[in-house]
């Protein structure tokens, strides 16, 4: 995808040709998957509805695909022109360089303390909120209406059941009875959503990474002795599968269930796939803990526009505006009020199950510096462990050492 451009004004040191006027310049990811959606078009309404209100003060914003925003924004932070603001999906490692202001120094306490305290906590380092959530979503298990009909089955509330269903939609000749995507794309995804539902997860809850956790090699054991094993996952090998191909394979009617995010609603409505959802299965009932992903914006000190930025950023978190954001591009609020409106409205009743998972979910552990790494690693050797013959234990010791490994050196 190329990147999509508000303006070409990158340069400079912020400041605008009247004396007392600022420019503030925001670096933003696209949440489209069209011309028509992309997110250079809510931008756009939202500054002019900003600088209508803001005399003297001007806001540019670019605007990047997912594939290049990450990458812009370090290149600029290289080369000395940091951004006043930037709408990504890391926030730790500015973090440890001592390069960005902290929601306290910028929010406004209604706006600061209006966040979802998963997310506002996720954000923190060594209790300081330096991410600010910008968009989350959560995922549930999708299963395709037509197929289970088809096979007399109801939804699974536990592993057993997910695994017996999966038996009798390959008995009627389902291509994957379950897309388990453990694809360089999206493979810490998955493998988190797996964990937790097995007790388990990346760390303790807290700091300490127990990627190796007994409960971890059994979840990832009972995936390659119950689904893999048993050609239960498709024709492509989970390390091989990728989340955009399960997805597209689903709306093909080729999948009987896999986990899912709000965005596949929409992909799978315009298929005519009639689908339900249902909380990820855990060993014996229902998982205790879901995944929950979020997106950040952080604002850099270099240009020093701090009272400006953060009165921007309380107007960006206003409940129209999240609202706005949350309904165009199918995410999940990150403040409570505008929550509890998209919990009670109608139109938004496709994302109640969704908005439900948040309060459980848990996100990746992005405070740390060291996650990059460890989630890069998670993408190129989890697939392995799941193969048949092959060792969940091992892998998961490998990757338990890149861990603690990487702990070390951002330690020192």
């Amino acid at each position: 995808m190329s990147a999509l451009g508000m303006t070409a004004v990158l340069g400079g040191c912020g400041l605008t040709s009247g004396s007392d006027d600022v420019t503030l310049r925001l670096v933003a990811a696209d949440y489209g998957d069209s011309a028509a959606n992309n997110s250079k078009k809510y931008w756009a309404k939202l500054v002019d509805a900003y600088e209508a209100d803001h005399p003297g003060v001007q806001v540019e914003v670019t605007v990047y695909s997912w594939n290049d925003v990450d990458r812009e924004v370090k290149e600029m932070v290289d080369a000395g022109k940091a951004p006043d603001m930037a709408q990504i999906g890391a926030y730790a490692d500015y973090a440890a360089d001592d390069l960005l202001y902290t929601a306290d120094d910028l929010l406004s306490i209604p706006v600061q303390a209006g966040f979802s305290s998963a997310l506002a906590q996720a954000g923190q380092v060594n209790g300081a909120q330096y991410g600010m959530p910008f968009a989350a979503s959560t995922r549930l298990l999708f299963y395709n209406k037509k197929l289970f009909q088809e096979a007399d089955l109801t939804p699974p509330t536990t592993w057993a059941e997910l695994a017996d269903a999966a038996e009798a939609l390959k008995a009627e000749g389902v291509k994957y009875p379950y897309a388990l995507p453990l694809g360089s794309e999206e493979a810490q995804a998955e493998t988190m959503q797996w964990l937790l539902s097995g007790g388990g997860g990346y760390t303790d809850g807290v700091s300490t990474y127990t990627i190796d956790s007994a409960e971890n090699v059994e979840t990832l054991t009972w995936l390659r002795d119950k689904l893999v094993a048993k050609k239960l996952t498709g024709p492509v090998a989970p390390g091989k599968l990728n989340r955009a191909d399960a997805f597209a394979a689903f709306a093909k009617g080729e999948v009987g269930m896999l986990n899912g995010h709000p965005s596949l609603m929409k992909t799978a409505e315009k298929q005519g796939v009639e689908f339900g959802m249902v909380p990820m299965p855990g060993v014996d009932g229902e998982s205790k803990a879901t995944m929950g992903v979020a997106d950040w914006m952080l604002a850099f000190k270099q240009n020093g526009h701090k009272e400006q930025v953060g009165e921007f950023l309380d107007f960006v978190y206003s409940e129209e505006n999240v609202l706005d954001f949350s309904r165009e591009y199918d995410l999940l609020p990150v403040t409570n009020p505008a929550s509890d409106v998209m919990s009670a409205a109608a139109e938004d009743r496709d994302l109640k199950p969704f908005l439900d998972e948040l309060a459980l979910s848990e996100l990746y552990p992005v405070g740390k510096t060291s996650w990059a790494e460890v989630s890069a690693e998670v993408k190129k050797r989890i697939g392995s462990a799941v193969e048949p013959g092959g060792s969940p234990e091992a892998i998961l010791s490998q990757l338990q050492s890149t861990a603690t490994t990487a702990e070390s050196s951002a330690a020192g």
